[in-house]
């Protein structure tokens, strides 16, 4: 018997939001992806393979790989730090350089490439520093990364920030209380709590890295087998109507990157059910 005092529901009933959500997802994600390899299937598979495994080709996966890799793994610990100094300290002009963090996703990216090749080009205000060195940031796979640090950063601090606010201090204080150090507390009490988190934040940075364009393309100097990334390489097939090549190279970097997002959801849901354990 319906309870006639249960509280009216704000969403539709299971049936409906199910399939709202489901014809949602078709259309903006499903038929899209789907009609990306229908496309690449059009070329065969000796075609195909001949493609996606030239040299160039290869040489932009490399690039784009693990610059987006390395870019994320160093936001993930950047941004923890920075996520951690705005949570746990007040300073002033900490809401203004709170409200920094989320520029890069309000600034185009093509005008932060612009100004990060500005800054770190030879004759720029960093870059000229790094040169003195003998370090060449700008048109190297180093300028990429820094691009790639440039954009990915938010994603980590915001993803961060919440699950260091929620951290219960009483908890580090008992470890302190029994004898534990900072860096013991850090790694045995907060780590395991903000790893999850930790993980997230990475995996939405390496995401966003590995398709980004406009903040790559200028500082990067699309040197062929040296600085060209994937997404360069899609668009250049696309401006000489080579639309089966591009689909192709597409389908291939999905692959990749879905299986490298599958493992780390992988290590975080191990790692979420270690912390609960505990």
């Amino acid at each position: 018997m319906r309870n006639r005092f249960a509280k009216p529901s704000i969403l539709p009933g299971f049936g409906l939001s199910l399939g709202y959500t489901l014809v949602y997802l078709s259309l903006i994600v499903l038929i899209p992806l789907a009609l990306l390899f229908l496309k690449a299937s059009n070329m065969g598979w000796q075609q195909f393979w001949e493609t996606v495994t030239a040299p160039r080709i290869l040489a932009s996966y490399k690039i784009s790989f693990l610059t987006s890799f390395l870019a994320a793994g160093i936001n993930a610990v950047f941004g923890l730090m920075v996520a951690w100094v705005f949570t746990r300290y007040s300073f002033p002009g900490k809401r203004i350089l709170d409200g920094l963090i989320d520029l890069p996703f309000a600034l185009p990216t093509a005008v932060a490439g612009i100004s990060l090749t500005a800054l770190y080009a030879s004759n720029g205000w960093i870059g000229k520093y790094l040169d003195a060195f003998g370090i060449k940031a700008a048109f190297t796979p180093f300028g990429i990364t820094i691009a790639l640090i440039f954009i990915g950063l938010p994603f980590v601090v915001r993803t961060v920030q919440p699950v260091i606010q929620d951290l219960e201090k009483e908890t580090e204080e008992a470890a302190a209380t029994l004898g534990a150090s900072k860096v013991q507390t850090f790694l045995s009490v907060i780590l395991p709590q903000i790893l999850p988190a930790m993980l997230t934040g990475f995996s939405l940075a390496f995401a966003r890295a590995l398709g980004e364009y406009g903040s790559v393309v200028f500082i990067s100097g699309n040197m062929p087998m040296k600085t060209e990334i994937a997404p360069l390489l899609i668009m250049t097939k696309l401006e000489q109507f080579d639309y089966d090549g591009a689909a192709a190279i597409a389908v291939v970097m999905l692959i990749v990157s879905f299986l490298i997002l599958l493992l780390i959801n992988f290590i975080q849901w191990r790692t979420g059910i270690r912390g609960s354990m505990r």
